[in-house]
């Protein structure tokens, strides 16, 4: 079967690979759609994502919907042919979590997941055309919802952990900074969750365009000198070392930061002094626990998203989709296979 692989910085392939069958209490699913992450691009553009560096090729890719088309011995035969997408994590057995940490499942210290190096043998991921994974990881899609918008319930489920680390935000004001996929989903998930005006800030118009789209009530396009105007709550969606200080500086004092765009795992400056005299909570936001299920019965309780989404390419056409993910704003989707009628 076909599968997108990284081989080394800058080297991507389409490669033949082999399949594997779904052993007892696994399921397999026949890829349709796969959206491209900042962690594949990286992968793609520095052999490695923040401390995870490749030693073999990696089959990229965690953001995935398609078909149910096996089951393994003892399965459930009616999973086949139902739409689904995966929750990408798995817990290592020998993964420890403290007792001050119950229900936080993300924070494991050791957990595998779809397209990471970060353990050897590395964890392929989902853009092959068929993909292996235990049952559990399986989150079925409801009628309506197809499998192309079905993919992206792995990134919304990303923003949506974030609005549930800032707490309640109904009827709140909040500033989300970097318009990027992640804080233009971030905006529909506070949208999703009630907040109240929201705020996108980014420096390409094109991008608070589509943050336009997914329900911010005001955009800023600070590449102007537009200063950053201050909330109580803000997201950090951008990720730039270089936009802390003014990110900082827009939270109130005693306002919450939440951290959801993934900043460098090597040293880089910033201005964070307002941290301090601002008296500020600062709060990191990894993956998701289970929101994929919340972001899941979202979208096919008729969230719409599909603005994020701004280019689709066939498998064969990688290497430029990839150029168009790293050059671009929005949401790049990959078509693995040829979309199925869903079984009734």
């Amino acid at each position: 079967m076909r599968a997108l692989r990284v081989h080394t910085a800058g080297d991507l392939r389409v490669d033949d690979v082999a399949a594997t069958e779904p052993g007892p209490g696994e399921v397999e699913v026949r890829v349709e759609w796969g959206g491209i992450c900042g962690s594949d691009l990286s992968y793609w553009r520095h052999g490695a994502s923040g401390t995870a560096v490749l030693v073999d090729p990696l089959v990229l890719g965690h953001e995935i919907a398609g078909t149910v088309s096996a089951v393994g011995a003892g399965g459930d035969p009616a999973l086949i042919g139902r739409r689904a997408t995966v929750h990408p994590a798995t817990v290592e057995p020998d993964s420890t979590l403290p007792v001050r940490l119950a229900g936080r499942e993300n924070l494991h210290d050791r957990v595998r997941y779809f397209g990471s190096a970060a353990f050897h043998p590395h964890t392929d991921g989902g853009f092959r055309e068929r993909v292996t994974a235990r049952v559990e990881q399986l989150r079925l899609l409801p009628a309506g919802l197809d499998t192309l918008r079905g993919a992206l319930s792995e990134p919304l489920a990303v923003a949506m952990h974030a609005v549930v680390r800032a707490g309640d935000v109904r009827g709140r004001d909040v500033l989300v900074n970097g318009a990027g996929a992640i804080g233009s989903l971030t905006v529909a998930a506070l949208r999703h969750a009630g907040a109240g005006r929201i705020t996108s800030a980014d420096i390409a118009p094109a991008a608070l365009g589509i943050a336009r789209r997914m329900g911010a009530d005001r955009v800023v396009d600070v590449s102007s000198g537009t200063p950053l105007p201050e909330h109580d709550l803000v997201f950090e969606a951008s990720g730039a070392p270089a936009a802390l200080g003014a990110v900082l500086r827009a939270t109130s004092r005693g306002g919450v930061l939440v951290q959801v765009g993934n900043l460098p795992g090597t040293p880089a400056p910033a201005v964070i002094g307002d941290l301090v005299t601002r008296e500020i909570t600062w709060a990191g936001s990894y993956r998701f626990v289970d929101e994929i299920t919340d972001a899941v019965a979202a979208l096919g309780g008729g969230l719409d998203v599909t603005p994020v989404i701004t280019h689709r390419f066939d498998l064969d056409r990688a290497e430029e989709a990839f150029r168009a993910a790293a050059a671009g704003s929005g949401k790049v989707m990959l078509a693995i296979s040829t979309p199925s009628e869903e079984t009734p």
